[in-house]
């Protein structure tokens, strides 16, 4: 069936890889769609990402990176469902999404795995466990909520689909399981049914279902219908049904009838079965779709079959409702997005034809409004009618498709039926089921409510309108506005009868929802008018509607001085003002003038109206300079200040400040320039100084920053003005870091007597200059010298103080600094009271009358810088008395009593308060000896090292580095550099260590020596301790030290201190020998203390000799020792030597090492020993396949044999595939057998040429790989007929087809491949893939067997490849019909065009060519058939010719010369009016001379060069032909020439009837004065009546009188004097009335005169609008009596009776 007749049209609405999808991602668990808006693919590589697929642009893929296990898309909104499992857990987290607000809006976390989840509504997700099934609604905090139970036959089913009923009271649970055993091929469908409020459910077999509602006959609710499609086998026979069930019958109305249907698949699709079910409520169809791609069309009312096709060739695995059209879009693997939808123009006609089924083609165009059946639904009302069955016609009428039976017609019928008594009138019956079925349509809403109307019932027509169940017209509200002018008003709104509307509100004076309803509907009232009327009588709502208009879109209506202007007329200035302030808000430029008025009227009136505004700051576009004078004569100075620019103004004005508020003064100030603002502060000091120094100083601490700090304190300078320095600087001051300022407002605050204020900035200021300050200060004598003393205590003049205060004789101050202020500086003070020689007393008791206050460490050095430290010594003895343990007491008494002599020992080492290093530092110049004692008690190391350097104390020295145990003292006296070392090391060795008893002091020296790097001083040492018999000759650690100290400094010693020594660490010290390489040490020491392993590794690894090693290893017969032995001979390559040492020691722990290497050496007889030894010691897997192996590389097989029938832990897998890949078949044919794997054991038997016995291990293995190895080898060996067996087995495969025919044709064996392809069509599970082949094969080398090849297995071939093998192999014919067949229509008429001889046929070619896509083909075909077959041009045009450019087709024949061949295709497309097919057909009648067809082209169609065709058709030599071009030049409005013409043709008529046209009095006079001159009386008098109103009057009688032919003028004079009497008689009525209404404006516009107030008439006056007062145009004069030409004057009213005569 052609696509376009077929009642289901497909469309690819998308693919998925286009928009970067990889079709691995293509799958039933990465691809979602939950309906017709949005498709969900998630990706995980290279990244993990969901896209999001918006239908309505789907090229513009939103890609979010989002790790998830699942994601869904809301039905209807951009809300994301995820779902991912808990890792280490069977648990699902689940989150919900709001895209659009990029916002979480739920999740929970699922305690049990999620199968399956889909949205079932929008508000709800289905979730469905291995158990149960949940309900999350995403409103809310609500969790998931059990809803049921999984039934029984539901388990180990893969759930593919869960749907629930439009009112959630029915859910079904849909899955899918493997086939039964007698078919595993057909999928099993179960389904679990559940009813809401019953809580039970019914288990089912299906594979789709979907849920619908129906309304029944008779039934006013509607039914919800259940309809499943199932697939099953029984007993080898295969069912499949269509089942249509009600759910939850309500009882006692009618219901629906159960039907089921057969599902009737193809042979090809055995096995396919129902993946989806779609219900489409808009048609009432249902739609199944399968696995392959099949669909099945259903009718919902009675489960009759509609369609059936296959609409994919690749498999389908999800499909969504398309409800909008009333289809579905399937995704299939290909990734294609297929729209499937009902063909409505093609559908009824197919069920009414095709199927013959016209009651189905009636219901279904009543149901979807579908075309297609209106004969018979015609036919069928009549019938009705005239079996007087006026109810099922009504009926049949109101379901009518498309409405073609509700028109004035069938109202008329029923109103023409007479009405029977006691019967419902069938008019009424007619209506009462329009209206039970639907709405009325604007004819039969109008005439139902006639009917009501006439019967006063109008409650009827407000209810039906409330029900919307009546289409509003104007007609209707005309009618109702008779009895209820509010039902008339919504009637109009409805019907958007626009003027009807706004003249309703305006007669309820509604006049704010005229503006509200014009925006709506786009309509333009007559503002003004309404603006005034509004005025008259509520000036407020004026003002409300005025703001209304002037927030209407595309702005105000009127202007804003026009509306301004009208409220001022009537002094309502209040009122204006509210106006203008709104819509004056957006403070726009061009506003300015309506600004500057508002300002000025209210200035005049009411200025503190014009100031509140001011004070807004509203307005910036005013006139300023007048709005400053406005406000300075009405007192308001200031905001005369801001408006005024130039300077002398503003110092007129300021100088007002006893009616400014200072402080908005001082704001006013920062508007101004910096110079003018000094100017008027100026100005204001002069006038009042004393009186505006505050608004100064306000101004100045506010602008300081902007008028200068400097020059604001020169500004108080110049008028000597330290007070307003004072306040203007102490506002600043807290922010100024400048020196300058602080000083001068410590100045100004000493000359103002703020003494308090000068001691608090001198203590807290740190910016000020302290020399500055000081100096002033001083100078300054205050009588309070705490300003000073915080100077200079702050900023160390303590000297300067002290010396101020003692000249000054200030004693006090000086008593009180040191006592209260600072004691810490007392020392300073204490040295200036010195230098300036004060009494000693004074200062004795100034210094005690701090006491533990004063810092001793100054004093002292004070003191001890003038020689005077004795002075301190009463004081220093009465702070140890109270117990002081200050270490500057105790180091200045030290230094008295060292200074002294008085027993210093004593001191040193009894008082532990003072600093060694100060005193002894003291002491070294006095006594070194004294300052080694006091170094010693303070151990420092550094000071006592140098002192006794430099006194050359080096036994002191020894001794307390010994005894101090200092490994950084120790560190630093061995050093090399110290120049100094050696005596210490005399010492230390000769005195200080044979003095100590302590062995810690002894490891201190040792170990100081070590780090030191004295090998040879220490080997010296330790020999002296260690062999000398000393307390320290035992010690194992000395002994150990010596021993490692001789490896490193003098290994000649070391055999000697082996032999000699017995305890010490011989492992450890074994190990440092083996590292000095001294093995033979090494080995004497292992073998001394019995290590044998670690002294025979010394033989072996550093001695390396493995004779030695064998040597000892009989001498000790330790197992350790010979598998070290083993384990060397391995890595010299000794194998067998190895492996005896292994077995000697009994050691099976390398045996992957002697495995590798006998391997390598090729010592598998030894292996096999070594082996065999090694399974008694453990089981490994390793160990058994080795040993096979090693069996097999001997070649003894049965011992191989008879191994693998014993217990063995072997891997016969892996020893047999390793077997088999070193070419040892018979071994690995054994192991292959043994475990039965028969793909291996196949192609083992292959490798020994036992094909038979392959083909036979291949059936036994079934596996694609193992048939393709022996199916190539049987091709290879030209054993066809196993290699047949096997590649039938082969290409029921689909990606192995392509390499098996692949292997085939590269040998050459074409005929065995065509019989195995031919063989492989029969089998149960051919594919595409085989037909294909097949077909490619025949195209390559049987071309006879082609074309019935493709016809008889068309729906089963890949097309597009088997086009290309066509096209490769120039089988033109065979590849245009595949080209069709593909719908490829522009490349099946490209081959057509090119390959004629063979591919053309002109019927197939008419199909074809209506169907490409390409517009050029379409002249490419022109081309063609004018060269190749003009004899049927004409046919192939017809059938084009609503595709074609009918210009270029002209041009096309015009350039070849042959336009005449196509004048019947002109003929037929000429009512499109194209100017080349007129111009073309035209030239042909005029050769022809048909000027009748000419004249009938000329008059139907205009598009053509007309001129250019009257021109020659004029000259033509038949006379019609030249009326033809007169004709012409009058359509074109060449009127003299067409005249001209037809005059030289003697065709008057033809000229009168131009003249006429043509709307020329010069024309029609001159055509009279022609006709007389030609003596043409009878023409002048007829050419007077055609030509009428071209004619004046006044001409006409001329010629008649001059002539003597007035008797043929007289009948148009009487016409035209009738005529103008009749105008005459119409203007005096208009004048009558006019001058009335005059008189009635004058009248008003007086009265609206009378209230204008003396300001409005300063205002232009207004020109007045329709309908109100204003200026009256000036009287119409009267009009004079007309007369003349003999015609008597008219009387003033009237004409006079016109006589019998006439």
């Amino acid at each position: 069936m052609a696509a376009a007749n077929a009642p289901m049209t497909m469309k690819e609405a998308l693919t998925l890889p286009s928009i970067g999808i990889n079709p691995q991602f293509i799958t039933f668990t990465h691809v979602t769609m939950e309906s017709d808006k949005y498709i969900c693919v998630r990706e995980t590589s290279p990244q993990n990402s969901v896209v999001i697929i918006d239908m309505s642009m789907p090229m513009q893929p939103l890609r979010r990176p989002i790790t998830a296990d699942s994601a869904l898309m809301n039905p209807n909104s951009r809300i994301l469902a995820l779902k991912a499992q808990v890792q280490g857990t069977t648990q699902d987290h689940l989150q919900i999404f709001n895209i659009e607000m990029k916002a979480k809006m739920k999740s929970y976390q699922m305690p049990e795995q999620i199968v399956f989840w889909k949205w079932i509504t929008p508000k709800m997700l289905g979730l469905v466990t291995q158990t149960s099934v949940y309900h999350w609604l995403i409103e809310g905090e609500s969790e998931p909520t059990k809803v049921f139970e999984r039934t029984a036959n539901l388990a180990n089913n893969q759930i593919i689909n869960y749907r629930c009923d439009p009112s959630e009271k029915w859910l079904v649970l849909i899955g899918i399981a493997p086939g039964s055993a007698e078919r595993p091929q057909l999928v099993k469908g179960n389904m679990q049914l559940f009813s809401v409020e019953q809580k039970r459910s019914q288990a089912l077999e299906a594979h789709a279902a979907s849920f619908a509602t129906y309304k029944v006959p008779g039934n006013e609710h509607p039914s919800i219908l259940f309809s499943f499609a199932s697939k099953s086998s029984n007993a080898g026979q295969v069912t499949s049904k269509m089942h249509v069930i009600e759910l939850g019958a309500q009882p006692g109305k009618p219901s629906y009838t159960k039907k089921q249907a057969d599902l009737f698949f193809p042979p090809d699709f055995a096995d396919d079965f129902p993946v989806s079910m779609q219900i489409s409520e808009k048609y009432g169809l249902i739609y199944v779709i399968t696995k392959l791609g099949l669909l099945f069309v259903y009718d919902l009312e009675t489960a009759t079959a509609v369609y059936r096709n296959r609409i994919s060739p690749d498999p389908i695995f999800l499909t969504a409702e398309a409800s909008t059209v009333g289809g579905f879009y399937a995704v299939n693997r290909r990734g294609q997005v297929l729209l499937a939808t009902v063909n409505e123009q093609t559908i009824v006609p197919f069920v009414s034809g095709q199927l013959n089924n016209l009651g189905l083609a009636v219901s279904l165009a009543k149901r979807g409004n579908l075309p297609g059946a209106e004969d018979l639904v015609v036919q069928r009302f009549q019938e009705l009618f005239s079996q007087t069955k006026y109810k099922e016609a009504a009926e049949l009428a109101a379901e009518s498709p498309m409405g073609i039976l509700r028109t004035a017609d069938t109202v008329a019928k029923f109103q023409s039926v007479p009405v029977q008594a006691g019967q419902t009138p069938p008019l009424l019956q007619y209506f009462g089921t329009l209206l039970t079925r639907g709405k009325l349509n604007a004819y039969e809403s109008l005439e139902l409510s006639r009917l009501v109307v006439n019967q006063n019932k109008k409650n009827l027509l407000e209810n039906w309108l409330a029900e919307d169940k009546l289409e509003c017209s104007e007609e209707l509200g005309d009618l109702v506005k008779t009895v209820d002018n509010d039902l008339a008003l919504k009637i109009y709104i409805k019907a958007r009868a626009t003027p009807k509307v706004v003249a309703a509100f305006a007669e309820r004076r509604e006049f704010d929802k005229i503006l509200i309803y014009s925006k709506q509907v786009g309509y333009t009232p007559d503002y003004l008018f309404l603006l005034q009327t509004i005025l008259r009588a509520d000036p407020q709502g004026a003002v409300n509607f005025a703001l209304m208009m002037s927030q209407m879109e595309g702005g105000c209506p009127i202007d804003y001085n026009t509306i301004t202007d009208l409220f001022l007329q009537r002094n309502l200035i209040r009122e204006a003002t509210a106006f203008l302030l709104d819509v004056l808000k957006p403070n726009l430029p061009e506003h300015g003038f309506l600004q500057t008025k508002v300002l000025e009227i209210n200035l005049v009136t009411f200025p503190n109206v014009a100031d509140a505004i001011l004070a807004n700051g509203m307005f910036s576009h005013y006139d300023r300079p007048r709005i400053g004078q406005l406000c300075e004569k009405a007192g308001l100075y200031l905001r005369a200040l801001q408006h005024y620019t130039e300077l002398p103004d503003i110092k007129r004005v300021i100088v007002n400040t006893h009616a400014i508020d200072p402080q908005a003064l001082v704001e006013f100030f920062g508007t101004l320039s910096v110079e003018w603002a000094l100017e008027c502060m100026k100005d204001l000091l002069l006038v009042n100084l004393r009186g505006n120094l505050q608004i100064i100083v306000q101004t100045a601490k506010e602008y300081s920053e902007q008028l200068g700090v400097d020059k604001c304190i020169k500004l108080f300078e110049q008028f000597k003005s330290y007070e307003g320095l004072y306040f203007f600087l102490g506002a600043y001051l807290s922010s100024s870091e400048d020196p300058d300022i602080h000083f001068k407002y410590i100045e100004a605050a000493a000359k103002t007597g703020q003494i308090k204020e000068v001691e608090r900035v001198t203590r807290e200021s740190n910016f000020y200059d302290p020399e500055k300050a000081k100096n002033f200060l001083m100078e300054a004598k205050l009588p309070d010298a705490r300003p000073l003393i915080n100077v200079c205590d702050r900023f160390g003049f303590v000297p300067d103080l002290t010396h101020y205060l003692y000249t000054n004789n200030m004693l006090r101050y000086i008593e009180g600094y040191v006592q209260k202020v600072n004691p810490g500086n007392a020392p300073l003070v204490v040295g200036q009271l010195l230098d300036d020689e004060c009494p000693e007393d004074f200062i004795k008791g100034l210094i005690l009358s701090v006491r533990s206050l004063l810092p001793v460490e100054p004093l002292v050095e004070e003191c001890e810088k003038r020689n005077r430290l004795r002075l301190l010594t009463q004081f220093l003895e009465h702070l140890v008395s109270e117990g002081s343990q200050d270490v500057h007491v105790h180091n200045a008494l030290g230094k008295i009593i060292i200074d002294s002599g008085n027993n210093p020992e004593h001191f040193l080492t009894t008082n532990p308060y003072y600093d060694s290093r100060v005193v002894g530092k003291y002491c070294e110049k006095r006594d070194p000896t004294l300052a080694v004692v006091a170094y010693r008690r303070g151990q420092c190391d550094d000071e006592l090292v140098n002192v006794t350097n430099k006194n050359s104390l080096f036994k002191l020295q020894a001794r307390y580095v010994v005894e101090r145990m200092d490994d950084d003292l120790w560190a630093k006296v061995l050093d090399p550099e110290n120049e100094y070392r050696r005596q210490l090391i005399d010492q230390v060795v000769s005195t200080a260590l044979p003095e100590s008893k302590s062995p810690e002091q002894v490891s201190s020296a040792v170990k100081a020596f070590m780090t030191a790097d004295l090998p040879h001083e220490l080997i010296e040492l330790l020999e002296k301790i260690v062999l000398q018999n000393s307390a320290f000759s035992g010690n194992f650690n000395l002994q150990n030290l010596l021993i490692l100290t001789a490896i490193k400094a003098d290994p000649s010693r070391v055999m000697d201190y082996i032999n000699r020594l017995d305890n010490f660490d011989g492992p450890a010290v074994g190990v440092m020998a083996v590292e000095a390489q001294l093995y033979e040490e090494a080995f004497a020491i292992f073998k001394k203390f019995n290590l044998n392993v670690d002294a025979v590794n010394v033989l072996l690894d550093n001695i390396q000799s493995i004779d030695r090693a064998v040597e000892f290893a009989f001498r000790v017969e330790e197992d350790a020792v010979w598998s070290q032995v083993a384990k060397a001979q391995l890595r010299e390559g000794l194998v067998s030597d190895a492996i005896e040492s292994f077995i000697h020691a009994d050691d099976a722990t390398h045996f992957l090492e002697v495995i590798r290497a006998s391997e390598d050496a090729d010592v598998y007889h030894d292996l096999v020993r070594y082996l065999l030894m090694v399974r008694q010691k453990t089981k490994e897997p390793k160990v058994d396949s080795e040993l096979i192996y090693a069996y097999a590389k001997i070649d003894r097989l049965g011992d191989i044999e008879e191994f693998i029938l014993m217990p063995n832990v072997a891997n016969l897998q892996n020893v047999g595939d390793r077997l088999f890949d070193e070419a040892l078949y018979e071994a690995a044919k054994i192991i292959f057998a043994f475990i039965s794997n028969w793909g291996k054991l196949a192609c083992t038997l292959v490798m020994l040429n036992q094909f038979q016995g392959a083909v036979d291990a291949a059936r036994k293995a079934n596996s694609s790989k193992t048939w393709k190895f022996v199916c190539f080898a049987c091709v290879d060996a030209e054993e066809f007929r196993l290699a047949q067996i096997c590649g039938l087995n082969i290409i029921i495969q689909v990606d192995d087809l392509e390499e098996v025919c692949e292997y085939y044709q590269n040998r050459g064996c074409f005929n065995e491949l065509i019989s195995l392809m031919e063989s492989g069509l029969g089998l149960e599970r051919a594919h595409m893939g085989i037909f294909t082949e097949l077909g490619v094969l025949y195209a390559r080398y049987r071309a006879e067997k082609l074309m019935e090849h493709i016809k008889l297995f068309c729906t089963r071939l890949n097309i597009p490849k088997l086009i290309r093998a066509c096209d490769e192999q120039q089988h033109w014919k065979e590849l245009t019909y595949l080209y069709i067949q593909y719908d490829e229509f522009d490349n099946a008429a490209t081959t057509i065009m090119n390959h004629s001889p063979e591919a053309w046929d002109h019927m197939q070619f008419k199909d074809v060519i209506v169907k490409v896509a390409s517009v050029e083909l379409y002249y490419r075909a022109v081309h063609f058939y004018l060269e190749e077959h003009p004899d049927v041009i004409n046919d192939v045009l017809n059938v084009i010719a609503l595709r074609v450019d009918h210009t270029r087709v002209v041009d096309i024949m015009r350039k070849a010369g042959h336009i005449r061949l196509i004048k019947p295709y002109m003929v037929a497309v000429q009512s499109n009016n194209v100017a080349a097919v007129n111009e073309a057909l035209n030239e042909i009648y005029m050769e022809e001379e048909d000027y009748d067809r000419l004249r009938e082209s000329i008059d139907l169609h205009d598009s053509f060069d007309q001129i250019g065709l009257a021109q020659k058709l004029e000259k033509h030599e038949l006379l019609e032909m030249r009326r033809v071009a007169a004709y012409i030049y009058k359509k074109a409005g060449r009127w003299k020439q067409s005249i001209a013409l037809s005059k030289k043709d003697n065709h008057y008529k033809d000229c009168m009837e131009t003249c006429s046209q043509s709307g020329d009095h010069e024309l029609s006079e001159e055509l009279l004065i022609y006709f007389i001159e030609q003596g043409k009386k009878e023409c002048f008098a007829a050419c007077l009546f055609v030509c009428y109103d071209m004619i004046r009057p006044d001409v006409a009688l001329e010629l008649a009188w001059m002539n003597n032919i007035i008797d043929f003028a007289l009948p148009y004079l009487l016409q035209f004097i009738r005529e103008y009497t009749g105008k005459v008689d119409e203007l005096i009525k208009d004048k009558i009335e006019a001058q009335n209404e005059v008189k009635a404006k004058q009248k008003e516009e007086k009265e609206l005169v009378a209230q204008q107030n003396m300001y409005a008439q300063l205002l232009p006056a207004l020109p007045a609008p329709p309908g109100m007062g204003g200026y009256a145009p000036p009287p119409m004069p009267p009009m004079p009596p007309m007369g003349g030409m003999g015609m008597p004057p008219m009387p003033p009213f009237g004409i006079p009776q016109m006589g019998p005569s006439y």
